[in-house]
Protein backbone atom coordinates (compact mmCIF):
# COMPACT_ATOMS: atom_id res chain seq x y z
CA UNK A 1 0.00 0.00 0.00
CA UNK A 2 1.42 3.57 -0.87
CA UNK A 3 1.55 6.40 1.34
CA UNK A 4 -0.94 8.12 -0.79
CA UNK A 5 -3.64 4.68 -0.50
CA UNK A 6 -3.08 4.76 3.19
CA UNK A 7 -3.75 8.77 3.54
CA UNK A 8 -7.17 8.11 2.22
CA UNK A 9 -7.73 5.29 4.51
CA UNK A 10 -6.93 6.88 7.28
CA UNK A 11 -9.24 9.97 6.08
CA UNK A 12 -11.86 7.62 5.50
CA UNK A 13 -11.57 5.89 8.76
CA UNK A 14 -11.40 10.11 10.63
CA UNK A 15 -14.97 10.41 8.14
CA UNK A 16 -16.53 7.82 9.88
CA UNK A 17 -16.06 9.24 13.66
CA UNK A 18 -17.97 12.53 12.00
CA UNK A 19 -21.00 10.56 11.02
CA UNK A 20 -21.47 8.75 14.76
CA UNK A 21 -21.63 12.15 16.12
CA UNK A 22 -24.83 12.01 14.50
CA UNK A 23 -25.61 9.35 16.17
CA UNK A 24 -24.27 10.59 19.67
CA UNK A 25 -26.34 13.79 19.29
CA UNK A 26 -29.32 11.39 18.32
CA UNK A 27 -28.71 9.66 21.35
CA UNK A 28 -28.25 13.11 23.75
CA UNK A 29 -31.46 14.07 22.75
CA UNK A 30 -33.50 11.11 22.97
CA UNK A 31 -32.81 10.38 26.35
CA UNK A 32 -33.36 14.10 27.47
CA UNK A 33 -36.61 13.92 25.94
CA UNK A 34 -37.22 10.19 27.86
CA UNK A 35 -36.01 11.69 31.05
CA UNK A 36 -38.45 14.91 30.32
CA UNK A 37 -41.24 13.30 29.46
CA UNK A 38 -40.76 11.04 32.49
CA UNK A 39 -40.38 13.50 34.86
CA UNK A 40 -41.42 17.28 33.63
CA UNK A 41 -40.98 19.00 36.74
CA UNK A 42 -37.24 18.28 36.02
CA UNK A 43 -36.77 19.08 32.57
CA UNK A 44 -36.00 22.70 33.40
CA UNK A 45 -33.05 21.92 35.44
CA UNK A 46 -31.47 19.35 33.14
CA UNK A 47 -31.97 21.61 30.07
CA UNK A 48 -28.05 22.71 30.66
CA UNK A 49 -26.81 19.34 30.30
CA UNK A 50 -28.90 18.34 27.48
CA UNK A 51 -26.76 21.35 25.61
CA UNK A 52 -23.27 20.46 26.53
CA UNK A 53 -24.05 16.87 25.67
CA UNK A 54 -24.61 18.21 22.59
CA UNK A 55 -22.03 20.74 21.94
CA UNK A 56 -19.82 17.51 22.93
CA UNK A 57 -21.29 15.14 20.57
CA UNK A 58 -20.49 17.76 17.77
CA UNK A 59 -16.78 18.95 19.13
CA UNK A 60 -16.20 15.30 18.31
CA UNK A 61 -17.54 15.17 15.43
CA UNK A 62 -15.93 18.31 14.13
CA UNK A 63 -12.57 17.42 15.31
CA UNK A 64 -13.06 13.88 13.52
CA UNK A 65 -13.67 15.99 10.34
CA UNK A 66 -10.80 18.41 10.71
CA UNK A 67 -8.90 15.33 10.88
CA UNK A 68 -10.03 13.88 7.77
CA UNK A 69 -9.72 17.23 6.14
CA UNK A 70 -5.84 17.48 7.45
CA UNK A 71 -4.83 13.89 6.36
CA UNK A 72 -6.25 14.20 2.31
CA UNK A 73 -4.89 18.25 1.66
CA UNK A 74 -2.13 18.19 4.37
CA UNK A 75 -0.35 15.13 4.98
Amino acid sequence: MDAEAAKLVGAGLAAIGAGMAAIGVGTVFGNFLEGALRNPGAADSQQGRLFIGFAAAELLGLLAFVVAMILIFVA
